[in-house]
């Protein structure tokens, strides 16, 4: 009994080695267990980690999705702005070809300085004629000095340039008492003329007052006498106007005349004759200037029997001279010619004065010291001799056609010549001394 409790004994020994072994494998599995549930359990934490970062990746980017979507109406709708944009401007890049290719027959300068009013009905005129030839016709306002209403009136227009004359420089007069507005005007006009043909290098410039009215065919006239005035370095200038253009004393829109007396109020000049005048421009009385016989070097200026403007004017600079009288009956031109159908080689320095000649001497002499009286029981044209200024003076006043002169030529003259109408179609023509001479007419 004692043996087998001895046996037993060594037996406890051996089995609590294997129970320790056991318990140690045991553990050492926990221990790796626990390892890898940490290990699982922070892989699960990475994982989860991950798919937040991939879920907040994926919706980052389902943003920007959206925001490109929507960037890309947007880039869709600026290209089909951008599109029209340039199909706009090809078109107008277009018409500036067709434009530079038209070559402007004329820059039309409307002279203006205080007169709001007056400019506004001036301008209304020019565009309800000029708009549709506006790339022959580029139109400007060149006011001088700096009136407020004027120049907002100006730069209310679209269809014009805007120039500004500002002159701070004193005037002196040369005779005491003469009005300083003739100087500045003659300041005006000579910087306005170097802007329009030195700056902005126009060949032609057509000159207008704030006070006057154009006719229907106010811009095909111009361009039928451009072509006339480029051909004969005889003619100076050309002029819409007739001094004696009166209702009574007109009756054919068709009728051109050459002048040795310069008309203005509507004229067009070229940059050729601008060059020699420039130079030497008057201080102040510009237009009486261009009349003085040393200026225009025999050369002669263009006019209508019927005027292409009419002037408004009857306060301004002048106080309204003449104004009852001569300007207020002006006949405009209400009829729409065909000048491009019209043949004026008559008017050329080489034919006109043979053509002249022709009709003063199918005229009548009409002798005696009441002509007008005579000239009334007389059919068809006739004509009748002056002999002096004085004598003119006394005849026109008959008639009541202008009686001035400047430097020895009388108002509308051709060769001393003064032709005008009286009891319509009749034709009269007031002859001066040695005009029939300069004519070469003979025994007439």
């Amino acid at each position: 009994m004692a043996k087998l409790s001895c046996d037993f004994r060594y037996l406890l020994i051996p089995a609590a080695f294997v129970f320790i072994y056991i318990q140690m494998r045991l553990f050492t599995t926990q221990s790796e267990y626990a390892d890898r549930m940490a290990e699982a359990v922070d892989a699960e934490h990475h994982c989860t980690s991950q798919m937040r970062l991939l879920i907040d990746q994926i919706s980052m980017q389902q943003e920007q999705i959206v925001a490109l979507e929507e960037g890309k109406k947007r880039k869709d709708q600026e290209c089909a702005q951008f599109k029209t944009l340039v199909n706009d401007l090809e078109k107008k890049a277009l018409q500036r070809v067709i434009d530079k290719t038209q070559v402007p027959v004329a820059a039309v300068v409307i002279m203006a300085c205080n007169r709001a009013d007056y400019l506004e009905r001036t301008v209304a005129s020019v565009l309800k004629y000029q708009s549709s030839v506006a790339s022959k016709y580029p139109l400007f306002v060149s006011q001088d000095g700096s009136d407020p209403r004027v120049k907002t009136k100006a730069l209310s227009y679209k269809e014009l340039t805007y120039m500004q004359h500002i002159d701070y420089d004193p005037v002196h007069t040369d005779r005491p008492g003469e009005l300083i507005a003739y100087y500045k005007i003659a300041r005006h006009y000579k910087w306005a003329l170097d802007e329009l043909f030195y700056k902005h290098n126009f060949d032609r410039v057509i000159i207008l007052e704030d006070d006057m009215e154009i006719a229907p065919d106010f811009f095909d006239y111009f361009e039928a006498a451009a072509a006339l005035l480029d051909k004969d370095k005889s003619i100076m200038a050309v002029s819409s106007w007739n001094d004696n253009g009166q209702k009574q004393f007109v009756y054919d829109p068709y009728a051109l005349y050459r002048s040795d007396f310069f008309p203005g109020l509507g004229w067009m000049l070229t940059r050729s004759v601008w060059n020699e005048l420039s130079p030497k421009w008057p201080k102040a009385y510009w237009d009486d200037w261009l009349r003085l016989k040393d200026n225009h070097n025999g050369r002669q200026f263009l006019r209508p029997e019927v005027c292409r403007t009419y002037n408004f004017g009857e306060h301004g600079s002048s106080m309204g001279q003449f104004f009852e009288k001569y300007l207020a009956p002006i006949k405009m031109n209400d009829v729409k010619v065909d000048w491009k159908s019209q043949d004026l080689s008559y008017l050329t320095e080489e034919k006109y004065a043979q053509y002249f000649a022709d009709i003063l001497k199918a005229a009548k002499p009409v002798p005696g010291t009441d002509p007008a009286l005579m000239a009334s029981n007389i059919e068809g044209d006739i004509r009748i001799q002056y002999r002096d200024q004085s004598d003119f003076e006394y005849i026109a006043q008959q008639f009541g056609v202008f009686e001035e002169w400047k430097d020895g030529v009388p108002r509308t003259a051709y060769k001393g010549v003064v032709v005008f109408r009286y009891h319509p179609p009749r034709r009269v023509f007031l002859v001066g001394p040695d005009s029939l001479q300069q004519l070469g007419i003979e025994n007439a």
